[in-house]
């Protein structure tokens, strides 16, 4: 949810340099498993695409090959790219440029378009709720959630809603950002994509009131046919930490096997994580795996999908009749690519010349997909969809879930922190409480949404 993926592994970035390799060599080096990230410099004009693995095992994707993987390029090629919707972002406001760390998103979105041909973003930002942040210096945070809405659906309007980082602190200032900005953003757009800002951590961790609180804001989303889409954390089936900002710093934290706030609350889309396999020349997809160990990073609260039951909401109707889920709220919903091993290449510029090229990773790159393709699927149908829940369990139960979705059936949310390890749940075919009723192809799914979701 709130950490990028591992970056490159040093000698790769050291050989890629070393071979005088072009941009396409510094990306695949620049999508490696280790921390940081390949700094290139390269005239605007030359493109990337991965074209082979820097490693036996790990690489990430450029944009196209994620929207062949997906489905989404026939769509693309429609013109359903997303445009006439708009999709609002609560981010942490910054006060200090630092790339890579804080970057201009303006320079970063401008790098990424050009680098892999895409069209230039309508982006514009909020600050009514934070007046004093300088409104485009980003985290990375910020710029996964940017570019993995316009890899997708690169017509669609981006707004950021700032909030002040501050307040993932506590809990209590957490909740309160997170429904002053969904209120916000009902007003701002079709459809809100929560990542780290909006987040507050366990279900624990809220009090009756808080939740209340949080639920009232998501039900004036609903009413305002607003769809939220909430990524469901990245510590495996162990809550997040209550105080959210502990999961940048990998802080420690007391471990609860639970469900996380937004993502359990039953108006919510709650976006699980997988690690793709796909073709690194054409895209096409080839299979998935639920997002964990060995893809994640033991000890830390980077390191598997979130899922399981809610302690606090019953089964939703929506859910009634799913296999596997009893008397309460099954998380996630969907899943997408949140593997660090395994996501897209994203650009993050230093200012000038030179810019940052890694790979995004955790649920906070799979719930940005997710918003995207209800964008396409809000295009499609010519109006906003908002509350999609019973229209994704509608068509899981026909006759087209299969083509719809990539049922997810391997891997699981186990998570460790040596020595103590929070067991999890497997994938298995349907929904599940680790990929939930699994990943999009976009090409069947889309339009059967916009024919489903209620008006």
């Amino acid at each position: 949810m709130i950490k990028l993926g591992p970056g490159p592994r040093p000698g790769a970035a050291r050989r890629a340099a070393a071979a005088g390799l072009a941009v396409t060599g510094l990306l695949a080096a620049g999508c490696a498993s280790a921390p940081g990230g390949t700094t290139v410099e390269a005239p605007d004009s030359a493109p990337a695409s991965a074209t082979a693995d820097c490693d036996s095992v790990t690489t990430c994707y450029t944009p196209s090959q994620l929207q062949a993987s997906y489905g989404v390029r026939p769509l693309l090629d429609r013109g359903i790219d997303g445009r006439g919707q708009t999709v609002v972002l609560p981010e942490l406001a910054q006060a200090q440029l630092s790339p890579p760390e804080v970057s201009d998103i303006r320079q970063d979105l401008a790098r990424f378009d050009r680098l892999f041909g895409l069209p230039a973003a309508r982006l514009r930002a909020v600050t009514s709720l934070d007046g004093p942040a300088s409104p485009w210096l980003a985290s990375q945070e910020e710029v996964v959630d940017a570019e993995m809405v316009h890899a997708v659906a690169p017509g669609a309007a981006i707004t950021l809603v700032l909030v002040n980082p501050a307040s993932l602190n506590a809990t209590r200032s957490a909740v309160a950002a997170s429904a002053a900005a969904l209120r916000l953003g009902l007003s701002q757009g079709g459809v809100i994509s929560i990542s780290g800002a909006g987040q507050t951590g366990g279900e624990h961790c809220a009090t009756r009131a808080e939740v209340a609180r949080l639920n009232s804001a998501l039900q004036a989303a609903a009413d305002h046919h607003v769809t939220v889409v909430a990524a469901a954390g990245d510590t495996g089936a162990a809550g997040e930490p209550c105080s959210v900002a502990e999961s940048f710093t990998g802080g420690s934290f007391p471990l609860v096997k639970e469900v996380n706030l937004p993502s359990s609350d039953p108006l919510v889309l709650a976006a699980g994580g997988t690690s793709l396999i796909a073709s690194h020349t054409t895209g096409t997809y080839i299979g998935e795996t639920a997002w964990g160990l060995p893809f994640g990073d033991p000890g830390t609260p980077f390191q598997a999908t979130g899922g399981g039951f809610s302690g606090l909401f019953p089964r939703p109707a929506y859910q009634d009749g799913v296999a596997g889920i009893g008397a309460a709220r099954g998380v996630p919903d969907v899943a997408a690519d949140a593997s660090g091993h395994t996501g897209v290449a994203l650009a993050i510029s230093d200012g000038g010349s030179r810019y940052t090229i890694r790979n995004s990773g955790g649920t906070s790159a799979s719930a940005p997909i997710w918003a995207a393709l209800i964008a396409l699927a809000g295009q499609y149908a010519g109006r906003q969809l908002g509350f999609v829940n019973p229209a994704l369990y509608r068509i899981a139960r026909g006759a087209d879930y299969h083509r719809a979705f990539h049922d997810i059936t391997a891997g699981n949310n186990t998570a460790t922190w040596p020595p103590a390890t929070i067991t999890g749940y497997r994938a298995a075919p349907g929904w599940d409480p680790v990929t939930g009723l699994g990943s999009p192809d976009a090409q069947v799914l889309v339009p059967l949404l916009a024919r489903y979701a209620a008006p």
